[in-house]
């Protein structure tokens, strides 16, 4: 079972999402919240697997909890708003969020992206991935061509290993190395979010 707590200043969208979401066999609403204080309090007697939490709250913005107040190690967090901006689907990715779903996403998606982020998979809404796809992430122009080529094994889902093997036998000690580079020009922390980040044809 998955033990979930939802976060939103909107007291209809607690209780429709709590609605929504405890319905499911596998989700268990734990607690639902309307701000980041309300948010601590409740969490250590939680025992949260994954937090649902809105980008705009009263007093700190979600990737401001997200990366300053959150204790460690902490729940799995995937993002929340109603109208998603790239840039915020970026901040939050680099801020370490396991996803970003927006409040136009059904309520299967957002069963499954809170299925994906309890299990370790960085998991974006349909909505949210076509805006990412229409914008050239910042720091894709700062890649080396060989930097670009190891990016694009990642999105295919490659291990280092396989990159390694498919750029004629680098060393994988290289591939790592290209692969650290990447996530920091990307601004990123996992292969997960860097392969979000491949513009799409």
């Amino acid at each position: 079972m998955i033990r979930l707590v939802i976060v939103d200043d909107q007291a209809l969208v607690r209780e429709g999402m709590s609605l929504i979401l405890g319905a499911q066999p596998d989700i268990e609403v734990v607690a639902a919240v309307a701000d980041g204080p309300e948010l601590l309090a409740v969490l250590p007697a939680a025992r949260a697997d994954v937090i649902l939490l809105d980008l705009y709250l009263p007093g700190t913005d979600g990737i401001t909890l997200l990366r300053e107040h959150l204790p460690r190690p902490r729940p799995r967090v995937l993002m929340l708003t109603t109208v998603g901006r790239t840039s915020e689907i970026q901040r939050a990715l680099a801020a370490g969020a396991d996803g970003f779903v927006l409040k136009d996403a059904t309520g299967e998606e957002l069963a499954a992206a809170i299925r994906g982020a309890h299990g370790g998979v960085t998991t974006l809404s349909a909505s949210a991935s076509r805006m990412l796809a229409r914008v050239r992430p910042p720091g894709l122009d700062a890649l080396t061509p060989r930097e670009r080529e190891v990016l694009e094994l990642i999105a295919r889902g490659l291990s280092n290993q396989q990159i390694a093997a498919a750029l004629g036998g680098l060393a994988e000690r290289t591939v790592k190395a290209h692969v650290s580079n990447v996530l920091a020009k990307l601004g990123v922390r996992s292969r997960t979010q860097a392969a979000l980040l491949v513009p799409r044809d």
